[in-house]
C-alpha cells in the first residue's frame, strides 16, 4: 500500500491517551489499533459548534491537537481523523489520509474532499474512521465483500475498478455511507471542502448545530435543541428549554464548555 508523506509532528502521545482514557498496549498492532479506535469514539464527540460560534476550522494537525486534547473539544472530519492520523503515526503506525465522497440521500456520492478517512497499513489493511458520526465503533477490514457485524448492524466494502463503497444494512437494507480510493493525501488537499463546509448554506454542517458521542450501548446527540438518547435500539428525544440548558447539557454530556 502506498503511505502519503506527512510532516513530522510533535504529538503528546500521554495527554492524548489520557483524553481518549486509553489504557494498555500502544505497540502499533492490529489489537491496538481496535482499542484506540474504540476509546477515541467514545471519549471524543462529532461536533460542528465552532462553525456557529464564527471560529474557523483550518486544516493543521497542531490545530486539531489542541483542540482535541488541550481544549476537551470534539470536531467534525477533517479534525477527528486528522488528529487520530496524527496520534497514530506517532504511535509508529503507517497510516494514509483517503479521500471520501459522502453519499447523500438520493444516493448519489458527493464531490472529492467531501470527507476524510484513514488507511492503516498492516499485511491486511484496515479502514479507520472516527469522523463519520454514527458509525463503526472498530476499524473494518479493506476485504471488500466480507460482511463485518458490529453494535446491532452489518457493514461491507465493495470494490469496482480501484473504488471502495462502503455501505451498512440497518434493518434489511443496504445503504452507501461513502466511497474512496486508496490514492494517498496530503492534509492540505482537504482545505477548500473544509472551508466549503464551514460556509456553504449547502453543507448541512452550517444548517444546525450538532454534537453527539457513542456510548456502549448507543449514542448521545444534542441537534440544535433537542436531545437524543439511544440505548440498546430504543429512542428518546427530548426538547431543551433553551441555550442555558443547552450549555448545561454539553457540559455534563459530552464535557464541552464553550466561551460565552
Amino acid at each position: 500500500m502506498c503511505v502519503s508523506s506527512q510532516p513530522t509532528l510533535n504529538v503528546d502521545i500521554e495527554a492524548y491517551l489520557q483524553r481518549i482514557k486509553h489504557v494498555g498496549e500502544v505497540r502499533p498492532t492490529e489489537a491496538t489499533l481496535l482499542s484506540l479506535h474504540r476509546a477515541h469514539i467514545l471519549a471524543v464527540p462529532f461536533e460542528n459548534l465552532d462553525i456557529h460560534l464564527g471560529r474557523k476550522i483550518v486544516c493543521d494537525e497542531g490545530r486539531f491537537l489542541h483542540k482535541i486534547v488541550n481544549e476537551h473539544r470534539g470536531g467534525f472530519c477533517y479534525e477527528l481523523n486528522g488528529a487520530f492520523a496524527a496520534l497514530l503515526r506517532a504511535l509508529g503506525f503507517r497510516v494514509t489520509l483517503l479521500s471520501g465522497r459522502v453519499a447523500g440521500e438520493d444516493g448519489r456520492y458527493g464531490p472529492e474532499f467531501d470527507h476524510l478517512t484513514l488507511l492503516v497499513d498492516f499485511e491486511n489493511p484496515w479502514l479507520a474512521d472516527v469522523g463519520f458520526g454514527d458509525s463503526f465503533l472498530e476499524p473494518l477490514r479493506l476485504n471488500p465483500g466480507m460482511e463485518q457485524a458490529q453494535s446491532g448492524r452489518v457493514y461491507r466494502l465493495t470494490s469496482i475498478d480501484g473504488a471502495f463503497d462502503l455501505e451498512v444494512s440497518a434493518e434489511g437494507k443496504w445503504k452507501r455511507e461513502y466511497t474512496f480510493t486508496l490514492h494517498p493525501h496530503d492534509l492540505s488537499e482537504f482545505a477548500g471542502m473544509c472551508i466549503y463546509h464551514q460556509t456553504s448554506t449547502e453543507s448541512h454542517f452550517t444548517r444546525q448545530r450538532i454534537c453527539s458521542l457513542a456510548t456502549p450501548e448507543g449514542r448521545v446527540t444534542l441537534s440544535d435543541h433537542k436531545l437524543i438518547e439511544t440505548r440498546r435500539g430504543s429512542r428518546q428525544e427530548t426538547l431543551l428549554a433553551g441555550d442555558q440548558e443547552w450549555r448545561a447539557k454539553l457540559c455534563d454530556l459530552f464535557g464541552v464548555v464553550l466561551p460565552e
